[in-house]
């Protein structure tokens, strides 16, 4: 009876498609199979082995040793709420850096939780000009945070988020990062570049399954979670940060199937040379993907020298339809990404992350070709 149940399952959910998404991604093989093991229960001595064997390695991987990494039961979204309800006061304000959806969504979130968001918008395709968030934030000093997005999802732009923490550290503002596409492809060094809060989720490109949402947080940003008046009570980040010193993990019951994933990932990472290793990877990836395209007389929505690493926007042909390019790639058999919000008619999205292969790529590329042509005539 099992056996036909799961059978039925797998017959109905595994996936007839390449996948080329924003996310949820394919998985690497070895994550699938660690995920697998029967669980056990979040306050025995092996789940606090693995805890802590994960948050030591994302340090690493983070270059976070002076301030701490938490992990949620959540996506990513979940703490950037915790972002403001943690450390901004009461009617605060926060300056957003807005690049595409997703720094709208951040705004969003801050109003919903009480805040003011001031945005400052950048043509779409852009990244965020140093300048302009200098000059605006010498006009808004009463702002108690900034917030960045490393790689905008919607417009495959990676901004040059060490250059961006320069600036806001030198007006002593805190710094809050929308990572959930970029961290596990794009460098992170946490403390060098003075980050207060940076977040993603494991089923980006790290190449795990939904469900797990990573955090790091500076003595700053926790000094004030401590303090916080209504820092809430699922993302309290002092209940996370006293539970960890205590070697018990998380407060609520963690997914621990996707963190023994996300452990199975670093070693990955380990065993393949280093994260330098895997992020030229991710680079390499991204170069082919975007020479392809090139290669079809199609453009690239992202500014040239700030394209993303996991995921490319693409301009469809003139008198085309992103969406339709999208329904006729699925059902060839690769599916990739429609694009998002004002762009979902005049783009498409090519995501390079979790379990790929140059041979999957090529394919995919050959395909779109046909598909292009077909649409053109």
């Amino acid at each position: 009876m099992t056996s036909k149940i799961v059978e039925e399952l797998k017959a109905k959910l595994t996936p007839k498609t390449k996948l080329f998404t924003a996310g949820p991604v394919a998985c690497f093989p070895e994550i699938l199979e660690i995920m697998c093991i029967q669980m056990f229960s979040h306050r025995s001595k092996e789940y606090k082995w693995l805890h802590i064997d994960t948050i030591n390695r994302l340090k690493d991987f983070l270059d976070c040793q002076e301030g701490e990494v938490l992990l949620f039961p959540s996506s990513g979204t979940g703490l950037m709420e915790a972002s403001i309800r943690n450390t901004i006061s009461p009617k605060g304000k926060v300056l957003v850096t807005i690049i595409g959806e997703f720094g709208e969504r951040y705004a969003t979130v801050i109003k919903e939780n009480g805040r003011e968001a001031i945005k400052l918008n950048f043509d779409l395709g852009n990244p965020v000009n140093p300048k302009i968030l200098d000059e605006t934030l010498s006009n808004h000093e009463e702002v108690e945070a900034v917030t960045i997005t490393y790689n905008e999802t919607t417009t495959g732009v990676l901004n040059n988020l060490a250059e961006l923490a320069w600036v806001v550290k030198n007006h002593d503002k805190l710094l809050f990062v929308d990572a959930v596409s970029a961290m596990g492809a794009a460098d992170v060094r946490f403390d060098e570049w003075g980050i207060d809060i940076i977040f993603s989720s494991s089923q980006k490109a790290f190449g795990v399954p939904p469900g797990l949402a990573i955090g790091a947080f500076s003595k700053r940003a926790l000094e004030l979670s401590e303090k916080a008046e209504e820092p809430g009570w699922y993302f309290n980040l002092s209940r996370y940060l006293k539970v960890q010193q205590k070697k018990q993990g998380t407060p609520s019951t963690p997914p621990i199937p996707q963190i023994a994933g996300l452990n199975a990932a670093l070693r990955i990472v380990e065993e393949m040379g280093g994260k330098e290793k895997w992020y030229s990877m991710y680079e390499r990836r991204a170069r082919k993907i975007r020479s392809g395209v090139n290669t079809l007389g199609l453009n690239v929505l992202a500014e040239k020298g700030y394209e993303s690493p996991t995921i490319t926007a693409v301009f469809s042909p003139e008198g085309v339809k992103g969406t339709r390019i999208y329904e006729e790639m699925r059902k060839k058999g690769f599916e990739l990404a429609k694009g998002y919000g004002s762009l979902v008619e005049t783009t498409f999205r090519i995501g390079h992350m979790g379990y790929i292969s140059d041979e999957d790529i090529e394919a995919m590329l050959d395909t779109l070709g046909d598909v292009i042509s077909e649409l053109i005539r």
